[in-house]
């Protein structure tokens, strides 16, 4: 199984977001590419940001941001492993 190019884009979005506080959200302009609006729409579908253009993570969407950011400190290069 692997992820879609929509999943891809629709994750580059959510780690856009800040997880330090629920008062910052993020807007993608209808001038961004195709692909970031289109996302941000199906994220919007999903119940996982507050508005069709970005706006807030929902509490679900912070939870996918927090997963989606976790897995990229995962996958980052490192000098050690961290599972040992």
């Amino acid at each position: 199984m692997h992820y879609t190019k929509e999943q891809m884009a629709e994750l580059d979005i959510l780690i856009q977001y800040s997880l330090d506080t629920t008062i910052q959200g993020i807007k993608v302009h209808s001038t961004a590419g195709k692909e970031k609006v289109e996302a941000v729409e199906r994220l919007y579908e999903k119940g996982l940001v507050t508005h069709k253009d970005g706006g807030y993570l929902t509490d679900l969407g912070h939870k996918a941001s927090e997963h989606a950011q976790a897995l990229i400190l995962m996958l980052a290069p490192h000098k050690q492993s961290i599972a040992s």
